[in-house]
Order: C-alpha cells, then sequence, then structure tokens
C-alpha cells in the first residue's frame, strides 16, 4: 500500500493501522502509518519546494486555477468521496454528499479569491513616496484535520493555504483518513507541483513531530482543547503562528414566542446530527418557561423515533459513533449525569437488535432537569446527547448562554426581531444562527471565543490565516538629507 505523499511520491511505510467502518466495527482498509523520518523528509520537502521551488513564482490566478481544476475533479468523483466519507465515519449518505458539495463550494471560493487580493496603497503623505502594503505566503503549513468532517475540515485549510501561495504537509485522523487520501490523489491530478502538497498518516504522535518541526511557519489544528494546547506550547519554540479550532458547547436559546413547531425540529437536528459528533452542535438546549414542558417532552417523543442504522442505508437518519472508544466516552457522561441528578427523558443506551451488535450505535439522548454545575452541561461530550435548561426572562437566557468556558456557536429562536438583535448581539459566540441552526458559509469566517480556540477559517480572514503583511516603502526621488555633518 502506497498511502504516504512526499515530494510528489506515493509511498508504503514499516507500520501500518486499521481503519474501521463504524456501523460494523470492521476493518474497511490498511494504511500505512508515518514516523519521524516520514515526518522529516514531508517537511523538508515542503521547505525545499517552498524556498526553491517554482510555486513561490507562480501568480495568484495560476493558484486559483488549480484550486478549480481541483473542484472539477471533486464534482467528478462526487458519489466515490460520499460513499468513502460514509463508510469512514458512520454518517449517512446524504450527509456524505452533502460535506462533498461544500468541499467543492471551499474550493471554488479560494480559486475566486486568490486572484483578488491585490493589496493596499498607503498615503506617505509625499508626493515622492509609494508605499504598498502586500500579502506573502507564511512558508511551510502543518494542517491537522479532525474525524468528524474530515475531507470538509481539512478543505478549510489546505485550500486557503494553497490560494496564498503556502507548502503544506497534510494529516488526517488517524481514525478517518480515507478522503483525504484521495483529495491529495485529485490535488496530484490537478497539478500540483511536487514537495507543495505531502500526506502524513498516523495517530498523534505524527502530528506532535510534524508541530516540533523546526521547518514548519504555521500549524493550522482542529480538534481538543488540551492537543491545541500544547500545539501552542510546542509552537512557541521559534515563535511559529497558529490557528486552533478547539470545539464548543454551543446554547440553542428558544424564547416561548418562537416558531413551535420549526424551533423543535431544529433543535432535534442541532443536536443528533451525525450522531452529534459535531463541534458546533446544539448540545445545549435552553428553554423558556412558558414552552419547557411542552417542548421537552416533544422533544424526547421524537428522539426515541430517530432511525439510528448504517448511514448506506436510506432508512437511516443518524449513524454509529466513530469508535467503540468514543462510545465508551459518551456513555460515561450519560452515566454521571444520571448520578448528578439530571433527568433521562429518551435514549441513554444502546439500540436492541442484531444488526446494532457488532457497530457502535448510541441511541438519541435527551436530558432535562439539568444545571451548569454538570459535566454534562460544562463539558463537550461529542456525541447524540442534549441537555435542556430553562430560563424566564431574557437576561437569564443571556446568562447561560454565555456560562461556558468556549464560544463557539449559538442560536436564538423567536418571532421578536428587536429581541433576536440584542441576544445575538449579546452572545460571547464566534457564530449566531437566528431562527436556524448549522449553515455555515464558505465567505462567512468561522471561529470561536475562548476555549474554542483562535484565529479564523472561511471568509477572507481564512486566507490572511495563511498570508504575512509587508510594507514595501519606495521613494522615488531621494535627496541627500545631510543627517551627519562629518
Amino acid at each position: 500500500m502506497k498511502d504516504l505523499y512526499v515530494d510528489g511520491v506515493w509511498s508504503d511505510a514499516e507500520s501500518h493501522s486499521d481503519v474501521l467502518n463504524p456501523a460494523t466495527g470492521q476493518v474497511i482498509e490498511q494504511v500505512a502509518e508515518a514516523g519521524r523520518e516520514e515526518v522529516d523528509a514531508a517537511v523538508r520537502a515542503a521547505r525545499k519546494a517552498f524556498d526553491e521551488g517554482p510555486w513561490r513564482r507562480t501568480t495568484a490566478t495560476e493558484r486559483g486555477e488549480l484550486l478549480r481544476r481541483t473542484a472539477d475533479l471533486l464534482v467528478r468523483d462526487r458519489e466515490e468521496l460520499a460513499r468513502t466519507e460514509s463508510l469512514d465515519t458512520g454518517k449517512t449518505l446524504g450527509e456524505g454528499r452533502i460535506d462533498i458539495d461544500d468541499v467543492t463550494n471551499v474550493f471554488r471560493y479560494y480559486a475566486d479569491l486568490a486572484g483578488k487580493d491585490a493589496g493596499r496603497l498607503v498615503d506617505a503623505g509625499s508626493a515622492t513616496v509609494v508605499s504598498r502594503i502586500v500579502h506573502e505566503p507564511v512558508g511551510v503549513c502543518a494542517l491537522i484535520a479532525p474525524w468528524n468532517y474530515p475531507l470538509l475540515q481539512m478543505s478549510w485549510k489546505v485550500a486557503p493555504a494553497l490560494a496564498a501561495g503556502n507548502t503544506v504537509v497534510l494529516k488526517p485522523s488517524e481514525v478517518t483518513p480515507l478522503t483525504t487520501i484521495k483529495l491529495v490523489a485529485l490535488l496530484e491530478e490537478a497539478g500540483t507541483p511536487p514537495g507543495v502538497v505531502n500526506l502524513l498518516l498516523g495517530p498523534g504522535h505524527v502530528g506532535a513531530a510534524m508541530v516540533e518541526h523546526p521547518a514548519v511557519d504555521l500549524v493550522s489544528f482542529t480538534g481538543g482543547y488540551a492537543t491545541g494546547e500544547k500545539i501552542m506550547t510546542a509552537a512557541a519554540k521559534g515563535v511559529r503562528r497558529v490557528a486552533l479550532e478547539l470545539g464548543g458547547k454551543n446554547p440553542n436559546v428558544v424564547f416561548a414566542d418562537a416558531d413551535y413547531d420549526t424551533a423543535l425540529d431544529y433543535a432535534l437536528m442541532a443536536a443528533f446530527v451525525h450522531s452529534g459528533q459535531v463541534c458546533s452542535a446544539g448540545a445545549r438546549l435552553i428553554i423558556q418557561d412558558g414552552i419547557h414542558d411542552r417542548f421537552v417532552a416533544d422533544l424526547a417523543a421524537r428522539a426515541d423515533r430517530i432511525r439510528v442504522g448504517d448511514g448506506l442505508d436510506p432508512g437511516t437518519e443518524t449513524g454509529p459513533l466513530v469508535s467503540a472508544q468514543h462510545r465508551a466516552k459518551v456513555e460515561g457522561y450519560i452515566k454521571t449525569a444520571i448520578e448528578e441528578g439530571a433527568t433521562l427523558r429518551a435514549g441513554g443506551s444502546r439500540p436492541e437488535g442484531a444488526r446494532y451488535e457488532s457497530g457502535f450505535f448510541l441511541r438519541p439522548t435527551v436530558f432535562s432537569g439539568c444545571t451548569r454545575d454538570m459535566a454534562i452541561v460544562r463539558e463537550e461530550v461529542f456525541g447524540p446527547v442534549v441537555t435542556v435548561e430553562r430560563f424566564t426572562e431574557e437576561v437569564d437566557a443571556i446568562a447561560l448562554a454565555n456560562d461556558t468556558e468556549y464560544g463557539l456557536a449559538g442560536a436564538v429562536w423567536t418571532s421578536d426581531a428587536s429581541r433576536a438583535q440584542r441576544v445575538a448581539g449579546a452572545l460571547r459566540h464566534g457564530t449566531v444562527w437566528i431562527n436556524d441552526y448549522h449553515p455555515y458559509l464558505p465567505q462567512a469566517e468561522w471561529g470561536g471565543f475562548g476555549r474554542s480556540g483562535i484565529g479564523r477559517e472561511l471568509g477572507p480572514s481564512g486566507l490572511a490565516e495563511y498570508q504575512e503583511s509587508k510594507h514595501v516603502y519606495q521613494n522615488i526621488d531621494p535627496v541627500p538629507q545631510h543627517w551627519f555633518k562629518g
């Protein structure tokens, strides 16, 4: 097997790891696993390609054309990629198709944006001075993506990094590497020069070696808070740049005047799409007193009817968790929540039946009677679990929604337009939806406050993360100033 891609060459490695289908627990593929030598070779190849190769001298238009060709190849291979993403992550095939379409849109957005940033002129206060701010690539970028949206999250990094003119070393999660391997093959087919894109596979120690390598100029990581802290510490040596998206504990606030049926439907989607394995999942439902009891009862009844199954089954509405280890972690939170006094209203257990025995399934779970001191309310569970808190006044809703160390996303449901704007303005979260949940746009920045990370992906700021600003000051008609008389 040749799964590592370094300096334009596909290669094998001494170590290998299994990739499992979460719906069956069966091995679907074996992939190569990089060691320190492969990490060093990949970073050195990226360094040489940036410092000496033709890539740095390409125009923004040429880089945009490369991204556009890649987008066309993604369209060509949409069904294969969607099926692979479903097999690898457990999500439904429909979700997989949406992901590939979103990846395509990201590449097209940055293909268009690449040539539009011509810098700016600065008024130096002199007719004989031309002062310009230009943007240049950072250099070698280590891009580390998570397992829940492996191809989508990688596209958020690699598309702007290449658009800016950087060289990159990619590492997907060892749990879900398959579509990233395919993406690198498509980038190669699109005409990416050797050394510009390099691919490493393997567990955390591979990513750690990438981060610690002195030839890396920037690290972009999406994943857990604890790992993000370690990356910042490692990147401090040499003062390398970092961009971190570290998850969230996201409030979904429902006022009594909201459209009831729509808010209920979206609350289910916010919490249980991809079995809650979404950094922006609406895992904290905050409901106003007047509708609280009815809303919780209807939410629990609907949650119990969600069809759990294999993502490739057309009847499945939500799939398994990504691994047995992750399911055990989520089950630990459920057990603790019951011990701390939360009321289990739906789910909380594995579904019964022969077709569920070998996969990593867990029923959608609803807890009511939740308080802010409970672990399941404060910590990111990252599974099909929603907690319900209640409030009386608007000020209480804002206080509850902001009472978190995270600040990635949140939503407010109300028919009062003024209230919607007040609450959205008061929430300390990077994305706030009003009467909606989960949509994102390639042209709109994504990122969070607090423990949700630093930096932004997507939008113009997502390109700026991979650029250095340079001031070029030109004196057109210099004359002697006679600063010194000697």
